[in-house]
């Protein structure tokens, strides 16, 4: 219960529950678990309808894929359950940031990765004072 109250990092809050079921609709889900709502009226000062996601675990907006921030910014009139954008051959999956995590990229000779160090060219030279 406490974790529902204070937890808005790991999914919905609360008074976000009530918000949904008072005033959203559910729109879809994307591959990651995220559930995206689009409000029942229009609440909004420009006439439209307020668009949100609820984050499947840890809220973290780098788990929205292109095309879902495409809807929630009003790029896109349709979600994408109704019109999936076209993908083309040389597009990868989404990832989210792996940044600060266990998964995330370490270049050779960072202290992070495997804790070994390339050995020293010969265009170094150590600092002397006169």
């Amino acid at each position: 219960m406490l974790g529902k109250i204070f937890g808005w990092t790991s999914g919905a809050t609360l008074g976000t529950l009530f918000t949904i079921a008072k005033r959203g609709e559910l729109i879809g889900e994307d591959e990651f678990g995220n559930r995206y709502y689009q409000s029942r009226d229009t609440t909004s000062y420009d006439g439209r309808r307020r668009r949100w996601v609820t984050y499947n675990g840890y809220a973290d907006a780098s788990k929205v894929s292109p095309d879902w921030h495409g809807w929630l910014h009003y790029t896109l009139d349709e979600p994408p359950t109704v019109a999936p954008l076209a993908r083309q051959r040389w597009e990868l999956d989404h990832v989210p940031n792996l940044t600060g995590t266990p998964m995330a990229w370490k270049p050779q000779g960072s202290l992070a990765a495997d804790g070994k160090r390339p050995a020293a060219t010969g265009d170094y030279e150590a600092w002397s004072p006169e």
